[in-house]
């Protein structure tokens, strides 16, 4: 059997798609004459692309596996640039089991003349190759995806971080495109430093509000109780979901909105939903899940008495006071949140992608229609616009211009302040967008991708090209049936069974009953970890201020290791954690000096315990 017959045989059972693809001669293939084979030093097949040499021509299989020597941590491997596959065979073998390999490669007949000349059968068997081939590249958000799931952590501080390995004569052939590529995996890794920054921003910002709001928790559902709202019920119909975001397409959907009502149910994010005040329409829905003031005041002067309120346990008091026609809360975020509503009343999950777009398209999916109808998801700034005409960003600027300090200058800021650089639109050129906006054009690839019995239609779209959001013209969904009795109907019998059983006097009884052994096991809780943690820098600190014999040492260790004990198996552990403030890193000795490993240990008791009451201490006072 040659090698050929033996690869396509695994690519047809194992990778569904791939064979048909590198064998379809399709428009990103290289012409046959810029390929060429000479056979090196070893004996091996060697490649030459474009009269540049991609492999060495006196041992490639060494070559390769001198760059595979170079992998390091827990993450998918990324080759950019597959060649004839040498490196890529090489990193296999020398990664953990569990680590997934990504192949990237620009031209699919590449692929193809590798899959001729190697025996890949033990390389494409292991199940853990994943390709991406030719387009633009964007096919890396998904694969990163993918190995996100198939990456085995051993604990919460294990970032499974991407490690790339370039050929440089096929990154060098075609730099752009690896380049684009290689953006795509840095917004990706981006995540967790996103996640920690946001932390260390508003993590009290979001204790605060929690304390504030957790009665909140006790006495409004969860959006689990609106599942499957949207999805084929008694009358037949599935109902069609729109949801608006707030870039600058949305302004072109002005003159549809209350045509859009009569066809959709209507799910608008807080930065958005003046739009629809402005124009005359209350939207059935408004998503609002971030904590701080400023973001409060997208709802000024709204009219909200028709509209139902989905918001996140932490978001700034004032929202919930708000008339909104119905409140329902879901799930929190954070460890405080989540403690009580285990306890009290799960509200239901929906995704987090940084952005209030994020939630709100996930709010939509679990509603259950099998068509969301999407505008101002542009995250670019197509024209240079950062928001539809309007918003709130806009008056503020507006309200503070003067001659000195002119709109212009607020809207410079905003381009500049976000690293931007151009990337693919979605109508084929190229168009400005950030890495903050791109870090969320991934979250909704990647969830487009896990969800694809969901179809994603973007209305008006000169934004940021997002592989599943497929473009779509108005006159489409104006085509729709106009469905607005089915809609009110379905709301109005939703919300009434949703508050009847609800409020039942019964059930209300037990959840205040839940409530308070929640609250007053967490009040509990917290000051058992406090009185742990300041016991534990006191003998850590009096230690430090003389020398111990033997003994003492030992007794010492044992005080320690008991302190810590109380502290993990407490089940608010990471309630007390979660405002812990970052330790600094211990200052190096030089080589001449030696260091007592047992005063070592002693300054990093004290640091971990003195940080740890200084949280304590902040949760208890805001709760």
């Amino acid at each position: 059997m040659s090698f050929w017959e033996r690869n396509s045989e695994i690519l047809r059972d194992q990778y569904g798609g791939l064979l048909e693809e590198i064998t379809s001669n399709g428009e990103d293939d290289l012409a046959p004459e810029d390929i060429k084979i000479e056979t090196a030093s070893t004996g091996e097949p060697s490649l030459c692309v474009k009269g540049i040499y991609v492999h060495s021509m006196r041992d490639p299989l060494r070559e390769g596996q001198r760059l595979a020597q170079s992998v390091s941590g827990n993450g998918p491997v990324v080759i950019l640039g597959f060649g004839l596959g040498y490196t890529a065979q090489a990193a296999a073998c020398a990664v953990k089991p569990e680590q997934p390999v990504i192949i990237v490669e620009k031209y699919p007949n590449l692929l193809l003349k590798a899959m001729e000349l190697r025996d890949f059968s033990d390389f494409l068997s292991k199940n853990r190759i994943i390709f991406v081939l030719g387009g633009t590249g964007e096919g890396i958000t998904n694969a990163l995806g993918i190995a996100g799931e198939l990456v085995s952590i051993d604990s919460i501080d294990d970032k499974p971080v991407p490690f790339v390995i370039r050929n440089r004569a096929l990154t060098g052939i075609d730099e752009q495109w690896y380049k684009t590529v290689e953006e795509r995996i840095r917004t990706w890794t981006m995540r967790d430093e996103v996640n920690s920054a946001t932390l260390k921003r508003f993590g009290k910002r979001w204790v605060r509000n929690l304390s504030r709001n957790k009665s909140a928790i006790r006495d409004y559902p969860g959006v689990s109780r609106l599942a499957d709202l949207a999805s084929v019920k008694d009358s037949g119909e599935e109902l069609p979901v729109f949801l608006a975001a707030a870039g600058p397409g949305l302004d072109r959907t002005a003159p549809l909105l209350r045509d859009i009502q009569r066809r959709c149910i209507v799910v608008a994010v807080d930065t958005s939903f003046r739009f629809f005040v402005k124009n005359g329409v209350q939207p059935d829905f408004v998503l609002v899940v971030d904590p701080q003031f400023w973001n409060s005041r997208h709802l000024d002067r709204c009219i909200c008495e028709r509209t139902a309120l989905i918001a996140e346990s932490a978001v700034y008091p004032h929202v919930l006071r708000l008339p909104f026609k119905n409140i329902f809360l879901c799930g929190s975020l954070f460890p405080l949140g989540k403690f009580i509503e285990d306890q009290v009343d799960p509200k239901g999950r929906l995704g987090a992608g940084g952005s209030v777009a994020t939630t709100a398209w996930d709010f939509a999916r679990v509603l259950g229609g099998r068509e969301i109808w999407i505008a101002g998801l542009d995250l670019a700034f197509p024209d240079l616009k950062t928001h539809f005409h309007g918003a709130l960003f806009e008056e503020r600027s507006n309200s503070g211009s003067n001659r000195f300090k002119p709109v212009e200058t607020w809207v410079v800021r905003a381009l500049r302040d976000g690293f931007p650089f151009k990337a693919r639109s979605s109508t084929g050129g190229q168009v400005l967008t950030d890495r903050r906006l791109s870090l969320y054009a991934a979250w909704f690839e990647n969830r487009f991708r896990q969800h694809c019995e969901v179809r994603n239609l973007a209305l008006f779209q000169n934004g940021l090209a997002i592989s599943g959001l497929e473009p779509a013209d108005a006159q489409t969904l104006l085509s729709l049936p106009d469905v607005r009795d089915e809609i009110d109907r379905r709301l109005n019998e939703a919300f009434s069974q949703i508050e009847n059983d609800y409020r039942e006097p019964e059930e209300a009884r037990a959840r205040a009953l839940r409530y308070e052994k929640a609250v007053s096991g967490l009040t509990r809780g917290l000051e058992s970890i406090l009185d742990a943690a300041q016991k534990g820098e006191a003998i850590a600190r009096n230690a430090l201020k003389g020398s111990l014999n033997p003994e003492q040492r030992k007794k010492l260790l044992r005080d320690l290791d008991a302190i810590t004990r109380r502290v993990t198996d407490s089940e608010v552990k990471e309630i007390a954690g979660f405002l812990f403030p970052p330790v600094e890193a211990e200052k190096e000795s030089s080589p001449t000096e030696s260091r007592d490993p047992f005063r070592d240990y002693l300054e990093s008791s004290l640091r971990l315990f003195s940080g740890l009451a200084e949280a304590v201490e902040l949760n208890l006072k805001y709760f």
